[in-house]
């Protein structure tokens, strides 16, 4: 579910309320109001950042601001032409730091971080308007940003990264829920965001969608659709895919079956010349679209524009996804959900294509509907208690074991106390306490990190190579003790590693998505490790050093 816009003055964007938060049932009102979210900062970057809660109060429909307290004001004052909005930044945190805002319930809109300087917001009569980077005469032009949206009301916490109109600042978003499991995506893998950039500009035909200030930095690649209404990027490139998967239906059905929970509700597509009709089981016409050009699908919009219904918005959504991934035409029932079988086709989303390769879980939300068969970086809770955004590094680093070794034996030391991660008195025995212990270069205090899948990986003992890491009767909450344990394929037992930056990981936990933690920052020997609420202190931090 993501916060969907409407198009504003000077080719910006004005926030709307999402369909899902106007349309469904509030339950009791829940979580804390406001909503603690950790900003932490892992770029690497020593620049000044500045943080914007910006949006649509849900109860009155008036769009304004938020302060770091959770406080939520209209804005007012606007004029035509528009005027400079009050400066409402929040001082961000420095590399390395962290930063506490807070969403008040019953608000849904866009958290925006800049680099290096502040953004310039303008106000209307009816509204705001944002930032356009794809327009060379935008005042935000040259400032390095990106933003998260969210959705906060009496049903949940929606908060998702968004790269649907430019790929600038690679960041991760978790949510953790009364029962203390936090829900993380939109990691890139190590090194990701140079990755991807520089894939996206190695392709035919997309170098222009890249831009690079005077200075050096990267600040974006733009989204094709955004490249191509700025006049970077052929405005045709998809048209001749688009009409092979349109002209596919004049002799088959295309299926659509909109709803994962409702798999009888089927729609059935034929074309006819430029046109396709849906009917539904009973044989009575329920939709018709004509053929999108490139901008439609890149927008999912015009020939593709999805009213918020229950036929032809989701038969468009699935229309939509389908020819962003490339599978209409090929694919007959849609939605396809396996990702195998995406961007096959010849042109293809390679904007899509590349971000999704190099997100450590392959979630990406790399156009409008991009949650359609689930593949958005979204996290939802219906239960909150906090919510981060982690700012992803600029160089080496990123989730998914980014420039872990897997042939090597390393110690484990702490940031915190210089201490190493030590099996407690060199035992093999399940149940073994792993501690923080002056570093002795001992078996025991020797691991090597073997991958799993996604990105994660098992943390062996030298001692017994049979045992790993395990977080205590796979528990989810705060406290949970680690021990030495034999290697059953648990999630409790297999850890995210994430690169901070300058040498230092932090490991998540996979069941749970809680960081590998050193009880209360103690720096004494014997303190057993623990897992706990993810929170970018040094006590969570570690280096490694290789072992002969």
């Amino acid at each position: 579910m993501r916060t969907r816009h409407l198009l504003g003055t000077l080719a910006a964007l004005a926030l709307a309320v999402p369909a899902a938060a106007v349309t469904a049932t509030p339950a009791a009102a829940i979580g804390p109001n406001p909503l603690p979210v950790t900003v932490t900062n892992n770029t690497g970057r020593g620049d000044a950042t500045f943080l914007y809660v910006l949006g649509v109060n849900l109860s009155t429909g008036r769009l304004g601001y938020v302060n770091s307290a959770g406080t939520f004001t209209a804005w007012s004052g606007g004029q035509l032409p528009p005027s400079p909005a009050p400066d409402v930044s929040i001082a961000g945190p420095g590399n390395g730091g962290s930063t506490t805002i807070r969403f008040p319930r019953g608000f849904s809109g866009r958290v925006y971080f800049s680099f290096g300087e502040k953004l310039k917001f303008f106000l209307t009569p009816d509204g705001l308007v944002q930032p356009a980077p794809w327009a060379s005469g935008d005042p935000n032009y040259n400032i390095l940003f990106d933003w998260s949206e969210f959705t906060y009301n009496d049903a949940g916490l929606w908060l998702n990264s968004s790269q649907v109109d430019m790929f600038a600042i690679p960041h991760a978003v978790t949510v953790t829920g009364a029962t203390g499991v936090t829900k993380r995506t939109g990691d890139v893998v190590s090194d990701g965001r140079n990755k991807t950039i520089n894939s996206i500009k190695a392709q035919s035909g997309w170098a222009n969608t890249v831009y690079t200030r005077s200075d050096g930095t990267v600040l974006r690649a733009l989204s094709p659709g955004k490249a191509a209404g700025a006049g970077l990027f052929s405005a045709t490139y998809l048209d001749s895919y688009i009409t092979s998967a349109w002209n596919a239906y004049a002799s088959k059905t295309l299926t659509v079956v909109p709803f994962a929970d409702q798999p009888n509700t089927k729609y059935f597509g034929r074309t006819s010349g430029n046109v396709m009709n849906f009917t539904n089981s009973s044989g009575a016409q329920v939709a018709s679209f004509n053929k999108p050009s490139s901008a439609n699908v890149w927008g999912c919009d015009g020939n593709l524009a999805a009213p918020n219904d229950q036929v032809v918005g989701p038969i468009s959504r699935t229309l939509c996804a389908a020819l962003n991934r490339g599978t209409l035409g090929t694919v007959d029932t849609q939605p396809s959900t396996n990702a195998a079988q995406f961007y096959q086709n010849s042109p293809t989303n390679q904007y899509a294509k590349i971000i999704h390769a190099n997100m450590v879980d392959g979630k990406a939300y790399a156009f409008a509907f991009d949650d359609v068969g689930a593949f958005e970086s979204l996290v939802n809770d219906g239960d909150p208690r906090s919510a981060s955004i982690i700012l992803s590094p600029f160089g080496a680093g990123g989730g998914g074991g980014g420039g872990i070794p897997s042939n090597t034996w390393n110690t484990v030391i702490s940031k915190n106390s210089g201490k190493c991660v030590d099996a407690r008195s060199s035992g093999t025995a399940n149940g073994t306490a792993i501690q923080q212990y002056t570093c002795n270069n001992s078996y025991a205090q020797q691991y090597q990190f073997q991958p799993t899948d996604s990105g994660y990986v098992r943390i062996n003992n030298r001692n017994n190579s049979a045992q790993v890491l395990d977080v205590t009767g796979v528990s989810t909450a705060d406290g949970a003790l680690i021990n030495l344990w034999s290697y059953v394929g648990g999630g409790n037992q297999q850890w995210l590693p994430v690169d901070e930056g300058g040498g230092y990981y932090h490991f998540v936990a996979r069941h749970s998505g809680k960081c590998l933690d050193v009880p209360a920052a103690s720096t004494a020997d014997s303190v057993q490790l623990q897992q706990y609420t993810c929170n970018g202190t040094a006590a969570q931090s570690f280096r490694l050093a290789a072992q002969p």
